[in-house]
């Protein structure tokens, strides 16, 4: 099977060619380090985990490159705003960030390069362009020439005679044209400065991920991702700088994930909806939001709500205790000479959960599918351990906890079903009951009536039991090994 992965350039999936054979150069633009990350943070760095881990798991090497922005407009203004320096104010919302990828267990891509550490990079990037006639000084200032590229806009779909018109010049700026853009800025009172040969100031934006990913990656690599909002200017402007100074392709596939809404509504902090991670993981096991953004597709638009989260938090205690009822199988209790209850059709589409995996994977990291195989496999195997006899087959028994750990394997490149199986769900449980006030002796006492109503074939008490629990949100399930219990959510 081939990779197929959607290229925003071409508006298409595409073959993964990679320029090396077997390896796999991929640069991410990061944060702007200012602030406590949010959700959508948090859905571009498990995205790009989750690219990266699948990637590993077909074979292939990985060079993973994600930056940080540590000197920008953003970054000045809070520092001002909290009365410290732009460096110590970077510096300490870094630090945040890893607290936060930390919680959600992301694993650190290879190199994490900071802008501040790359200016020299940036200046002769600037010299280049400038020696090439595409860019020119103005003041203390450095802007790049729109007109000296004619692709301009070929990643955003963009006519540039349209973006002309609409454009206008502040008073302040020496542009000879509204379209061009900053590749360094000179000092202005008060703000970070660095030696140049157009005086004291810092980069543009823009500049650093070109410098950065070229020291790194290349002039030309892989693939280049980011948030469908860094598609522009950002990115288009990327890819204007590199290939305008080396008349080469900058990045041979681009995938850009969808925006994060509250409700339906954009995330903004002046609507009231504005939700960090840290706000996320004081309610919600950090498996459970990377549950519920596997759940869609990573290019689709993503909508946080409680009920979606709800249905996560369910979604992935289905899988838990699915694996839990394998774990609790003992091979020990089980007899080598018992047949098989495994149908043919059974044992066919357990053992090729993998390759259909594989194959929804292949399509452009289809994780919603993903997700979809998993509890397919669930269902067959929930209905296999409940029609378990007393002493089962030594082969199903087996059988069944080879597909557990494959679901396990499966699973882990997004992230879940990392945990032993009976403890997240006794945490789960536990939360649930401090959270809704339970009396777990009462409940235990109502499970010990109802099975010894059920024992003497009192079914309308032994039913009267089940809804009267489940009128408190325990939800019983029985099976070969007695009856156990859940809370739902609300």
């Amino acid at each position: 099977m081939t990779m197929r992965i959607h290229n925003t350039l071409s508006g298409k999936k595409e073959t993964l060619q990679t320029l090396e054979p077997g390896h796999v150069k991929l640069y991410v633009c990061g944060i702007t380090s200012y602030d406590y990350c949010h959700i959508g943070h948090a859905r571009s760095a498990l995205a790009f985990d989750m690219i990266v881990n699948y990637l590993k798991y077909r074979g292939y090497k990985v060079t993973y490159v994600r930056n940080f922005t540590d000197i920008d407009d953003k970054i000045i203004a809070r520092a001002a705003e909290q009365q410290t320096s732009a460096e110590e104010l970077a510096a300490r919302f870094i630090r945040e960030f890893y607290v936060d990828m930390d919680k959600l267990g992301i694993n650190r891509p290879d190199i994490e390069p900071k802008a501040t550490e790359h200016i020299s990079e940036m200046i002769a990037l600037i010299e280049e362009l400038i020696s090439k006639g595409k860019a020119y000084p103005s003041g203390n200032d450095v802007y790049y020439i729109v007109d000296s590229f004619p692709d301009y806009g070929k990643l955003s779909k963009r006519n540039v005679e349209d973006m002309q018109a609409g454009a206008r010049i502040s008073i302040n700026e020496q542009k000879r044209n509204p379209l061009d853009f900053v590749l360094w800025k000179g000092s202005k009172p008060g703000e970070p400065t660095w030696e140049s040969p157009w005086g004291p100031g810092r980069p543009g934006w823009h500049i650093e991920c070109s410098a950065m990913s070229r020291k790194y990656l290349g002039e030309t690599f892989d693939i280049h991702g980011g948030g469908q909002d860094l598609i522009f200017p950002h990115h288009e402007n990327e890819i204007a700088q590199s290939e305008g100074v080396h008349g080469k392709a900058f990045a041979n596939l681009w995938i850009h994930h969808g925006f994060v809404t509250i409700r339906d509504e954009k995330m903004s902090k002046s609507l009231g909806n504005f939700l960090t991670i840290r706000d996320i993981l004081t309610h919600y096991h950090p498996e459970v939001l990377r549950f519920f953004i596997f759940s869609t597709h990573y290019r689709n638009p993503l909508d946080f709500s409680e009920s979606a989260m709800q249905d996560a938090t369910a979604g992935l205690e289905r899988l838990y205790e699915c694996v839990a009822a394998v774990d609790r199988l003992d091979p020990q209790k089980s007899d080598a000479n018992s047949a098989s209850i495994f149908t043919d059709n059974d044992r066919q589409l357990l053992e090729s959960m993998e390759s259909r995996f594989q194959q929804a994977m292949d399509n452009d990291f289809n994780t919603a599918q993903a997700q979809g195989i998993f509890f397919d496999t669930v269902k067959t195997i929930n209905r296999i351990c409940r029609a378990l006899p007393a002493v089962p087959s030594a082969s199903d028994v087996e059988f069944l906890k080879k597909c557990a750990n494959n679901l396990r394997k499966l699973a882990d490149i997004m992230g879940i079903l990392r945990e032993d199986a009976e403890s997240f769900l006794a945490a789960g449980k536990n939360k649930m009951i401090s959270e809704g006030g339970l009396d777990v002796n009462a409940i235990e006492a109502l499970i010990a009536e109802r099975n010894q109503c059920r024992s003497a074939k009192n079914w309308a008490r032994s039913d009267e039991i089940r809804d009267l629990l489940l009128a408190q949100n325990i939800e019983l399930k029985d099976g070969p090994n007695g009856t156990t219990w859940s809370v739902k959510g609300n």
